[in-house]
């Protein structure tokens, strides 16, 4: 009887120690829990501190651009906005078609390529929701051949080679049209003008649209063509000078404007408006004047 007091005595400590182990463990587990969240929250807390005060100041503005002349006034203009705190990140792409596309997608901020007949057109057929925030510069397009020196020299029959952007066809006629050798439906303005818009063409030339134009420097270089036209920014990224290099150019009145895009509302972001405005500042201008020679020329 003793022995059976004795054991049912043993096993009813043994199972109190069990209850209170137990019950130790989920406290100390529940006070772990709140130490978690007290830190959960204060990590948050300091998380939102650290997004509001980059916030404050300024942070980095990502601009997709064309190499030379874009990348490189920017890079110029990397140097002033750092005493606003803004960083400036140059994202080089050397294609018309995926700067509007980066921008689109919001992969980057803005970008610097392009002239607004170029972007209304891609508005167009993109359905891109983007717009201007400011011109900054003209590139003066040029006319190149390696085997004649002025446009009047060129032979009948020619074979002009020009980039298959639609949205400049009419600047690429501005050139014959200018120097009588070509003709246009009366009343089209020339900046809207279009290969179909040719009503006289007596040397017979041959407007060829089916290169991409940063192709283009390679043709004229393997004088793949006798007349070839080309931007100027691929010119310059080539090493060409179209004020040295060229046969003809056009001059400081040309209404190509190279700007900055943004997506629509963006314009009115304070980091957009300070870039704007070191773009289209006295100091920008200066550095395109001392570093182009008239290749490039600040917009006005």
């Amino acid at each position: 009887m003793y022995m059976k007091k004795f054991l049912l005595f043993l096993a009813l400590s043994v199972f109190a120690v069990v209850l209170v182990a137990c019950g130790s463990g989920e406290e100390e587990g529940a006070e772990e829990s709140a130490d978690t969240g007290e830190e959960t929250e204060e990590s948050a807390e300091n998380g939102q501190d650290s997004s509001e005060e980059a916030s404050e100041e300024g942070g980095t503005l990502s601009v997709a651009a064309s190499p030379a002349p874009h990348a490189e006034i920017l890079e110029e203009a990397a140097t002033i906005l750092e005493e606003d705190g803004i960083e400036l990140d140059v994202n080089i792409v050397n294609d018309y078609t995926t700067p509007n596309r980066l921008l689109a997608d919001e992969e980057v901020d803005a970008n610097f390529f392009q002239h607004t007949p170029y972007l209304d057109g891609e508005v167009e057929s993109h359905g891109y929701d983007l717009v201007s925030a400011g011109n900054v510069h003209i590139e003066p397009m040029a006319v190149y051949s390696q085997d004649y020196d002025a446009l009047e020299d060129v032979p009948d029959g020619s074979t002009i080679l020009v980039s298959n952007n639609p949205a400049e066809e009419g600047r690429f006629l501005s050139f014959f049209v200018d120097a009588g050798l070509v003709e246009i439906e009366e009343g089209i303005d020339i900046e809207n003008a279009t290969f179909d818009d040719i009503t006289e063409n007596p040397h017979d030339f041959d407007f060829n649209n089916q290169t991409a134009p940063e192709l283009l420097v390679e043709m004229y270089n393997n004088n793949e063509a006798p007349v070839v036209i080309i931007n100027s920014n691929f010119a310059l990224d080539g090493g060409l000078s179209p004020v040295d290099d060229s046969i003809a150019i056009e001059d400081g009145d040309s209404p190509y404007a190279n700007l900055v895009a943004v997506r629509s509302g963006d314009e009115e972001r304070e980091d957009i408006q300070k870039l704007m405005e070191v773009l289209q500042g006295d100091e920008i201008k200066q550095f395109i004047e001392d570093n182009y020679e008239g290749a490039v020329i600040p917009a006005e």
